[in-house]
């Protein structure tokens, strides 16, 4: 057998690491939510939001070299939106994305029941509030992601922490109101499960849509020039010294987190 029939091509090696990333990031952060409804609370809200910053954390570590870790159909369209994505791959990572999330969700189910409605994400505010919810916290994480995946000016080795973070702190704010899923996937694979399909284009739509906003601003603003300062002095930000022009990332390679 030949090397190249033992071995799935580049983008069946990246899709998988795909579904592996978002099998973990649906079994522990939504599991999360199942564990706290089956001990009556044990894990609380904010065990839950740490839950799902610690496994983004941790998947984007793990994966960030071999797929990119986006582990979210909404971040790959993003990517691929502002053309730091091929559109070849879109659909194998959103069909992988989407089975991983799948294949948790059921495993959850098959351990703990339907308890806590199977981690699904379930608007607790009207739609309309939902969808501003979750537009908003999308755009964030997105733009977010956006610095760190593709701009040489922000420091290296902190993609996954900054990642992380952010997902953390939409969970703190967003998770009583909408579940803050942020992600179509971790939204898909509950609903699929546990048959819970209320509003659930909200979970499709405003994700999608907040993260394509974020990347075109942030490719907006990437070439933003420094203010002037007097006496020749250098204009400086939390991180240092501010440069009108940035070192990008080469566009034409697919884009991920770390």
């Amino acid at each position: 057998m030949s090397s190249r029939a033992a071995h799935p091509s580049g983008v069946g090696r990246r899709a998988a690491a795909e579904a592996l990333g978002t099998f973990f990031l649906v079994l522990i952060g939504p599991g999360a939510v199942m564990v706290n409804g089956y001990t009556g609370g044990a894990v609380t809200h904010v065990g839950v939001a740490l839950a799902f910053a610690f496994v983004v954390i941790a998947m984007v570590y793990a994966l960030g070299h071999l797929s990119g870790a986006h582990i979210n159909p909404a971040v790959t369209l993003a990517f691929w939106s502002v053309r730091r994505f091929p559109g070849r791959e879109v659909v194998p990572y959103v069909v992988a994305q989407c089975a991983g999330a799948v294949a948790a969700s059921a495993l959850s189910r098959l351990a703990l029941g339907s308890v806590g409605q199977v981690g699904a994400t379930l608007p607790a505010v009207r739609p309309a509030v939902a969808f501003g919810v979750e537009w908003l916290l999308s755009f964030a994480l997105m733009f977010v992601v956006m610095a760190v995946a593709t701009d040489e000016r922000v420091a290296d080795g902190f993609a996954a922490l900054a990642v992380g973070l952010t997902v953390g702190f939409s969970a703190l704010v967003g998770g009583p109101l909408t579940g803050a899923s942020m992600n179509p996937a971790r939204s898909f694979g509950p609903a699929l499960v546990g048959g819970l399909w209320q509003v659930h284009w909200l979970y499709w739509v405003a994700p999608v849509t907040g993260m394509f906003a974020a990347a075109r601003l942030y490719e907006v603003l990437r070439h933003a020039a420094p203010p002037p300062v007097p006496n020749a002095a250098v204009p400086l930000g939390v991180q240092g010294p501010l440069t009108a022009e940035p070192n990008d990332r080469d566009p034409r390679r697919p884009t991920g987190i770390g």
